[in-house]
């Protein structure tokens, strides 16, 4: 049953013949946590356990058998995300994105690399062409990542993520949004995040605003290699300063006031790890301030490429011998990616947190625009000032501030319905600022970091 759906936002539940509603920002919507507590881990199980039954989706391997190979792996995915489009009534659209692909490194042949994407478009004009987008990776490699032949069923690496992208997808597209949501299963990961260049490359072309990237890879096992369990976390990786050998002008005056750590893709995982944990209070949120582990790489390498703010979710444990394995026993130890060493609850955990974030930033107004921080004069209080937000239910904005060796926000204060404010007696040399903008219903949007302005005398 969908639940009390406005035509552009979900904040109102009718039960019972009682509206509840809320509006402090911040506040848990009653029906964001029915969405949580829609995902199921037995869908996920049975997704992840199909996946692995193709005996190996990778980029090389057989594209015409209906039972095995990548091939099969693609159209099972997609025939899925048409059945839960056929139950959204139609507003979720799934379209396959192929890439023809001539012989490389990790590329034998020539081969189609084919992502499939699916669509919810946002129900706000002055929001849909907002988009954030949620990725896992269908392909997989046994220890040869050019061998097409060998099983490789790829549990973990990565049917794990591509489970959580499609729930997602299935759930979410029962509900309504302000902006676009896009739940992607890529291919061509193995090989060089072939399938997630194209399309991140097509999207900067067609001048997508994306605001907003997340990929699950390897979200499946809480048991390390030395036998260590952590059910209790999931690392979120965010970049700070993009490794450009030109910056661009607006990471420049960042740069300038100490804003490294408040650039577009770590304010978003500020607001992911504030979003996850008030809906999924079990699982933290550890954020690591990197673009991910060292000799690894993810899809959302070519989103951050791209100039996107991105980010990677990844298991807080890994145990190398399930990832990148052919299937085979060594001494007693059996090797492989094998959905026996995966934990569905805690993948089903991790896509919960995916789901609270997303959808608190589909139902949010956007960043707020062109925020600037007055620097008139030597004083102890600090104003800000931005460009109106578009939204019609925009109700206000928020001031959020931390100190400067602190990583995340620790104070706000509601300006209400304005453009400038000021905060008096807490000192820019002391603090880091950001503005949020919030709606009607008090959705909060990510914070934008401001740049200085001293204005003509």
């Amino acid at each position: 049953m969908t639940i009390g759906m406005g035509p552009r936002t979900v904040a109102t539940i009718v039960a019972s013949g009682v509206t509840m509603a809320f509006a402090a920002p911040g506040d848990v919507n009653p029906a964001i946590a029915r969405m949580v507590g829609e995902v199921s881990p037995a869908r996920i199980e049975a997704t992840i356990r199909k996946l692995a039954s193709f005996g190996t989706r990778n980029s090389n391997s057989e594209d015409r058998g209906d039972t095995r190979g990548i091939g099969a792996a693609r159209r099972w995915i997609k025939a899925e995300l048409e059945r839960c489009a056929r139950e959204s009534g139609g507003r979720l659209q799934v379209a396959f994105d192929s890439h023809p692909t001539a012989p490389r490194p990790r590329v034998p042949r020539a081969v189609d690399i084919v992502n499939v994407v699916a669509t919810l478009p946002g129900e706000q004009p002055e929001s849909r062409d907002r988009i954030y987008v949620v990725s896992g990776h269908y392909d997989s490699m046994p220890s040869d990542p050019a061998d097409g032949e060998k099983d490789a069923p790829g549990a973990n690496d990565d049917a794990s993520g591509t489970a959580v992208s499609m729930e997602l997808a299935c759930v979410m597209s029962r509900y309504r949004f302000d902006a676009t949501l896009i739940f992607l299963a890529v291919a061509g990961e193995e090989q060089g995040l072939l399938g997630s260049t194209a399309w991140a490359n097509d999207a900067k072309a067609k001048g997508l605003m994306i605001a907003g990237m997340i990929t699950n890879d390897i979200v499946g096992s809480t048991r390390s290699a030395e036998g260590k369990v952590d059910r209790s976390r999931v690392r979120l990786f965010a970049e700070g300063v993009p490794p450009q050998a030109a910056m661009p002008a607006e990471v420049v005056a960042a740069l300038r006031t100490s804003g490294e750590n408040d650039l577009p893709t770590r304010q978003l995982a500020r607001f992911v790890k504030e979003a996850g944990e008030r809906y999924v209070p079990q699982l933290a949120v550890d954020v690591t301030w990197r673009r991910d582990r060292y000799l690894r790489g993810g899809d959302h390498f070519p989103f951050l490429d791209a100039g996107y703010a991105a980010l990677r979710f990844t298991e807080p444990v890994e145990d190398w011998r399930h990832q990148h394995q052919d299937v085979r026993m060594v001494d007693g130890v059996q090797l492989g990616d094998l959905p026996e060493f995966v934990d569905f609850d805690y993948v089903a955990e991790v896509a919960r947190v995916n789901l609270a974030a997303l959808a608190c930033l589909a139902l949010a107004p956007s960043a707020p625009r062109e925020v600037e921080m007055e620097v008139a004069r030597l004083e102890n209080d600090t104003t800000l000032l931005w460009k109106a937000n578009p939204e019609p239910d925009l109700a206000g904005y928020r001031i959020v501030w931390r100190k400067t060796t602190a990583p995340f926000w620790q104070a706000s204060r509601d300006a209400g319905n304005v453009t400038r404010f000021t905060v008096p007696g807490i000192s820019k040399d002391d603090h880091i600022f950001g503005v949020q903008a919030y709606d009607r219903d008090g959705n909060v949007s990510v914070a934008t970091y401001p740049r200085p302005y001293r204005p003509p005398r």
